[in-house]
Parts: C-alpha cells; sequence; structure tokens
C-alpha cells in the first residue's frame, strides 16, 4: 500500500485526484485549510474504499503551514509515495489593480509552497529510490497572464528542470497543465466565466486519469486533452504581442 499526499484535496483537481488514487487503493495524506471539509472527505473516503485517510490542517500561504507539511514529507517512517501539489487561487483584476499583498501570497503558494514540498518530498524519495511528484500548473504557463501565468510559467519550468536533475534516480516529477476546468477556482477568485464557450471546459476526473497516465509514461508536462494541445500549439505560431492582446481581453476569467 502506498501513500499520496495531495494539497488543496477537499476541491476541483484535488478532489479528483483523491477520488481516483482512493480508487487506485493508496492511502492518502489530505491537505488544505478546511478541518471539517477535510473530516467529511477523510471519512468519505475510507468508508467507500477501505483506505487510510490522513488529515493535515495547514494554509500554504503561511511559513507554519509549510512546514507541517514539510515535515510530513520528511516523515521516513510513514514515507509519501506520491505528492501532488495542487493547492492554488486566482486573484481577479488586472496588475496593479490587485493588493500587492495579495499578489505576494500567490506567489508564496504557487511558487514558495512547491519548491518547499518537492525539495522535502523528492529528497526523502531519493533516499528510498522511488516516487513521484505532480505539480499543478495551468496553460496560462503559456501565455502572458499576469501574476497568475507568470507563477504557473515558473511552476512548469521548475518541474522540467528538476525532473531532468533527478533523471535516474527512480523520482519522477511532472508538471499538469490543464485548461479550464469546472471546479469552485474561478467562483471563489470572483471570475466570471459566461464568456467560455462549452468546448473550452474540462472534467476534473478525466483530467486526473490523463495526468496519471502521462507520469506512468514519464512525460514530465501533461496537457491533459487533444483541444488544449492543439491550441497551445497553434500558440507558439502567435505573435506575442497579438497573444498578449487576446490575454488581456480575456483575463476576467483565466484558465485552472
Amino acid at each position: 500500500m502506498t501513500t499520496a499526499l495531495i494539497t488543496g484535496s477537499t476541491s476541483g483537481i484535488g478532489a479528483a485526484f483523491a477520488r481516483r488514487l482512493a480508487a487506485d487503493g493508496h492511502d492518502l495524506v489530505l491537505v488544505a485549510r478546511d478541518t471539517r471539509r477535510l473530516r467529511e472527505q477523510a471519512t468519505e473516503l475510507h468508508d467507500r474504499h477501505g483506505i487510510e485517510a490522513e488529515v493535515l490542517t495547514a494554509d500554504l500561504a503561511e511559513d507554519t503551514g509549510i512546514e507541517a507539511v514539510a515535515a510530513r514529507l520528511e516523515d521516513r517512517k510513514n514515507p509519501v509515495d506520491l505528492l501532488v501539489n495542487n493547492a492554488g487561487f486566482g486573484n481577479k483584476g488586472r496588475y496593479l489593480d490587485v493588493p500587492m499583498a495579495d499578489e505576494l501570497r500567490m506567489l508564496k503558494v504557487h511558487c514558495e509552497a512547491v519548491l518547499r514540498l518537492t525539495s522535502a518530498a523528492t529528497t526523502a524519495m531519493r533516499a528510498r529510490g522511488r516516487g513521484g511528484v505532480v505539480n499543478v500548473a495551468s496553460v496560462a504557463a503559456f501565455v502572458p497572464r499576469g501574476t497568475y501565468g507568470a507563477s504557473k510559467a515558473w511552476v512548469v519550468q521548475f518541474t522540467q528542470g528538476a525532473a531532468r536533475d533527478l533523471a535516474g534516480s527512480g523520482v519522477r516529477l511532472m508538471a499538469l497543465a490543464p485548461g479550464f476546468v469546472r471546479t469552485e477556482f474561478h467562483e471563489r477568485a470572483g471570475m466570471g466565466t459566461d464568456s467560455i464557450p462549452d468546448w473550452m471546459w474540462l472534467d476534473a476526473d478525466k483530467v486526473v486519469a490523463a495526468a496519471l497516465d502521462d507520469l506512468a509514461r514519464g512525460k514530465t508536462l501533461s496537457i491533459p486533452d487533444p483541444r488544449y494541445k492543439a491550441l497551445m500549439g497553434a500558440a507558439k505560431l502567435v505573435p506575442r504581442g497579438m497573444l498578449g492582446a487576446v490575454s488581456s481581453r480575456t483575463r476576467k476569467y483565466g484558465p485552472q
């Protein structure tokens, strides 16, 4: 029986990872800020799949939260075999419209927490000669989208670089870059989604299934849908200035 730790596990892509991994027989460490929701999730997954689900309440925008999760990842007696860095959020508004404190909080969660937790996990995994890390990014990493896109671009570059450095160690790292996924993400950020065409929406469970398949294949980047793969391929051919103009017009919603 292996153990997976998932940050931001109580909703969206994180919850989809928890459902899939529990169904596959993995024990779980569920991490989020809401203890009540964590306990309800842990009970449901335990009762449905017979796995052990540990609850760890932590706010990854705070050093104490990051340190608590890192300590769990470093526990050699109860090893974590798969880390899913999924916690994240969006800020509504253009650059300079968003308070600096909110921008820094985003960078703390999307970049610093991902760096510190990936480092804690892979240090222990490398010593055992096996393990995996999935860092959830976004297709926004590949278009000019302000702080959110920049933070997700960092996740992609960091993950792929670390994967190269750890090649041959038995530890796999992969960045997951989905498009628009039906989750609580946009509602929490106060972002309107009426302008998003139906065909651009993805199902969280299908995103997770594709991601786990790509991780098993040894990919370092997963764009889990043919439509978005085609869009990202086309984006490489569009001048950056034009791409930035399109991105600015659509910034009121922003993908996850």
